[in-house]
């Protein structure tokens, strides 16, 4: 009877080797389809190396032009993943094979996705001029009374050697370019009185989670402190508004300046129309 028993029953080696054929499934995953998984994990990776450059420069765990400069090493495996991809779906309708699409689909997705999200980056770099201090009054720019214009606002501005700007110093090229680039952004005029309209800047300064610095109203003067993106890029902004028609209404000028960079991407000139736009509920340029 205990001979009987010990045959009926399974040993140890048997339940062993049925629990085994589930293993290698798992672990045949990535031979059964290794051309999806390197598009996934390209795919996925790319986006994540991206967000990686830019938050580690946003903490502080290296410089921003450490991050800047991993960019575009980062594209260049995207457009070389979307590149493999496509020629591994076409090698497979090629040989009359099906694609497995769960991972590549996956991979393609995320490629494609993050590519979508780099255009405007890239349309910005090719379009508008390598300048990061914008503001409506060429001639005259509100002035930083607490913050300070950074040392080399003035260098590596373009234009150095455009026949068209030859003699011009550097102040002149830029604000040149400026006008050939943003001729729409000019000063507004608000019909309500200075301290009015610095109050009102304040407030939305505030709504923006602007870092406040400098507020005087009888100047009419206002300096704050935008943090853009993952990279926690700083851009110095000062609004000055200006009496007329005795003190009914103000002439409003705003100057944007990035900390650092030379290319400021338009960020500043896009700062400027919206803040403008929302304090004056209109885009009406003043008459000079």
């Amino acid at each position: 009877m205990t001979e009987q028993k010990r045959a009926t029953e399974p040993s140890t080696g048997d339940k062993t080797s049925a629990a085994d054929p589930a293993k290698p499934a798992r672990a045949s995953s990535l031979r059964r389809d290794p051309k999806g998984w390197l598009i996934a994990v390209l795919g996925v990776g790319a986006p994540l190396a991206f967000f990686i450059a830019a938050a580690g420069s946003g903490l502080g765990l290296w410089g921003w032009q450490a991050g800047l400069a991993a960019i575009p090493w980062i594209l260049l495996i995207a457009l070389i993943t979307l590149v493999l991809a496509i020629i591994f779906i076409a090698l497979n309708r090629r040989k009359g094979r099906k694609t497995r699409w769960p991972l590549m689909g996956l991979g393609l997705l995320a490629t494609l996705g993050f590519m979508a999200f780099m255009v405007p980056y890239g349309v910005a770099i090719v379009t508008l001029p390598a300048i990061h201090d914008i503001t409506t009054d060429l001639a005259d720019p509100p002035q930083f009374q607490v913050l300070s214009l950074r040392d080399d606002n003035w260098d590596n501005i373009p234009g150095a050697d455009d026949d068209s700007m030859r003699g011009m110093n550097p102040r002149q090229r830029w604000a040149t370019v400026h006008q050939d680039a943003y001729p729409d952004i000019r000063s507004v005029r608000i019909d309500q009185p200075v301290a009015v309209v610095i109050e009102k800047a304040k407030r939305l300064a505030e709504d923006r989670g602007w870092k406040i610095v400098n507020v005087d109203e009888a100047a009419g003067k206002l300096e704050a402190t935008a943090t853009i993106s993952l990279f926690r890029f700083k851009d110095d902004v000062v609004i000055r508004a200006r009496p007329v028609e005795n003190g009914a209404a103000s002439i409003i000028d705003m100057r944007s300046v990035s900390r650092v960079g030379v290319h400021d991407l338009g960020a500043n000139a896009k700062r400027v129309r919206r803040f403008l736009s929302d304090l004056s509920g209109t885009t009406t340029t003043a008459s000079q």
